[in-house]
């Protein structure tokens, strides 16, 4: 069964920082794109950051340039989203999804719609 699976949500402080995980299953990542993707209560999803695990290209949202890395472990089967600097306005449900080849990290992070396999979400809050 494909599955991805992700982890690492919590409640932080403006300023604090989260890794999150998606682990892949039923799969191997190798040559897909993997973005994160992230939705806040009455706000439309928002893809936050991708990446090819072929060739490390990626993509960021302007809102998050400078302050949140993405990274692959093939070998983990698995995606990383480092998150430095953390703002109330990240907090949201965040999701992984998978885009088999080909595909373009920009296009997939923009126009998400058309991805197939997700995770079932992690939640970030960040709050004073």
């Amino acid at each position: 069964q494909v599955q991805l699976v992700e982890s690492g949500g919590d409640f932080v402080q403006p300023g604090e920082s989260l890794r999150l995980s998606c682990a892949a299953s039923g799969f191997t990542l190798d040559n897909y794109g993997i973005g994160w993707f992230r939705q806040a209560p009455g706000k439309e999803r928002e893809g936050v950051s991708c990446i090819s695990t072929s060739d490390g290209n990626t993509y960021y949202a302007d809102s998050v340039k400078g302050r949140f890395t993405i990274s692959r472990d093939n070998a983990k089967n698995s995606v990383y989203l480092q998150m430095n600097s953390l703002k109330p306005e990240d907090s949201a449900v965040y999701f992984c999804a998978a885009d088999p080849p080909p595909f373009s990290v920009s296009t997939m992070c923009i126009m998400s719609d058309s991805l197939d396999v997700w995770g079932q979400g992690t939640l970030v809050t960040v709050s004073s």
